[in-house]
């Protein structure tokens, strides 16, 4: 069984845990807090884990020149990049509101830390988890100095390769095993094609010791709960109160309807994928006592008869005999009564008859 953790006080993943999903509100906020409120108190009531942000020191996250690049794009915030970036990005004294917020409400709050500094930022204001971006996946300065604080991590694996991601491993492994990897990919919004949720039973094989999750940037809610039946132990998706509005990922992020639905969605497949154990249950016994078969006499057989094959059929048959499946159990076995053509075959008519287990 995988590993589990405590990823956020009380509330442990991997094995028999509930999938813990993250609403990833990201920067779809639209740079004002109080919309930001209403999404996390929207993300608690659709029943989700977790309100997420992303949090960047932009100087520390991006050179100057990329700053200052002119941005034209129809989800632009400001002329530069850098304008852009800013009027999106809230301050420290605003995350703290954010977070005091989301307590009141009864939902886990973190952020993904987009540079290293703001991976200081969030353990000082000491968020549950840290969520590490696909971006940073391969910077292994970061990730290491992430995994050093001991907080749990949640790390996506867009845009990176089996072997990156087996380095990632090794990386935090060594200093944290509190860990989660998610199957992700890097394209807004994702075509079905490309989300190759198969990699999440290779990571399960390749990484047997820490859960497994899946990050989606698709349309709609059904690839993300055929993740869990995969056994994704966390997943991720963008939410947003309203798809039209400006940014780059409001195209692939749920509305309110739609979190519920998915979240609704995966509590009932975890309810379904149950026992691995192939057995009939009680519920079936119903339907088995009304047409479950069984074996009756195809010619009358006198007592002391040592039965074969052509001799027995299989039928709904009242009383209910010996089951079906146990037909060549009975050939070369003597019946010690007269059974007559169409009767059942019960239990104590046959010599040395012994009913096999599970039926």
């Amino acid at each position: 069984m995988p590993l589990e953790f405590e990823l956020c006080p009380g509330r442990p993943i991997g094995g028999n845990h509930p999938c813990f999903i993250i609403a990833e509100i990201g920067q779809n906020h639209q740079g004002d807090i109080e919309i930001a409120k209403k999404m996390i108190k929207m993300a608690k009531d659709c029943g989700a884990d977790c309100a997420k942000f992303q949090k960047s020191e932009l100087e520390v996250r991006f050179n100057k020149q990329a700053l200052e690049r002119p941005y034209t794009s129809k989800n632009s915030w400001g002329k530069t990049y850098g304008e852009h970036k800013r009027h999106l990005e809230f301050s420290h004294e605003q995350y703290k509101e954010l977070q005091k917020y989301a307590a009141e409400v009864g939902i886990f709050f973190t952020a993904s830390g987009m540079d290293e500094m703001a991976v200081e930022f969030l353990h000082e204001i000491n968020v549950p988890f840290f969520k590490v971006a696909s971006a940073d996946a391969n910077n292994f300065p970061y990730l290491e100095k992430t995994a050093k604080k001991g907080r749990p991590m949640v790390i996506s694996s867009g845009m990176q390769s089996m072997e990156t991601i087996r380095q990632v491993y090794k990386t935090v492994k060594q200093h944290n095993e509190n860990f989660t990897i998610l199957q992700c990919t890097s394209t807004y919004p994702l075509d079905p094609e490309a989300v190759n949720l198969r990699v999440i039973t290779e990571f399960q094989k390749e990484f047997p010791d820490i859960p497994i999750g899946y990050s989606g940037h698709e349309t709609g809610i059904s690839i993300s709960v055929a993740a869990v039946a995969l056994g994704a132990k966390v997943v991720e998706r963008h939410v947003t109160l309203d798809k039209s509005w400006r940014g780059s990922d409001h195209g692939a992020s749920l509305e309110p309807s739609e979190l519920a639905e998915l979240i609704r969605s995966i509590r009932l497949v975890e309810r379904a994928m149950g026992s691995s154990i192939k057995q009939m249950l009680p519920c079936e016994k119903v339907c088995h006592g009304k047409l479950g078969k069984s074996v009756v006499a195809k010619v009358k057989i006198p007592k002391g008869t040592v039965l074969k094959l052509d001799m027995l059929g299989v039928k709904v048959a009242e009383p209910m005999g010996i089951p079906a499946g146990d037909i060549f159990q009975l050939v070369g076995k003597t019946v010690n009564q007269n059974v007559e053509e169409d009767d059942s075959v019960l239990p104590n008519m046959v010599d040395n008859y012994v009913q096999k287990a599970g039926f």
